[in-house]
């Protein structure tokens, strides 16, 4: 199991992007959570096995439909999830 923090940046709040996430993430069955952040970012913490983690990395560097990703930072994560679910913005 790996488990990533993603700070995604560029045009990504607004459009769409963290339903868009969940969506993906369920369907590549990979866990944790999304959420926006008060900078215009939306960050994320993924778990899965390294080829579901990739997938969704590659997913959050292009984004939904209508989002312009910049950039998107890959960190070490932590926690314990078993779903993937929008959070809260901070």
């Amino acid at each position: 199991m790996e488990i990533r923090r993603l700070i995604i940046t560029g045009y990504v709040q607004g459009i769409g992007y963290r339903y868009s996430m969940v969506m993906a993430a369920q369907r590549l069955g990979v866990a944790g959570w999304v959420r926006n952040r008060r900078d215009g970012s939306v960050e994320a913490m993924i778990a899965g096995s390294a080829e579901q983690v990739a997938a969704i990395i590659g997913w959050a560097r292009r984004g939904p439909a209508g989002a312009a990703v910049e950039h998107v930072a890959v960190e070490l994560g932590s926690g314990s999830y078993t779903d993937f679910t929008q959070q809260p913005s901070v």
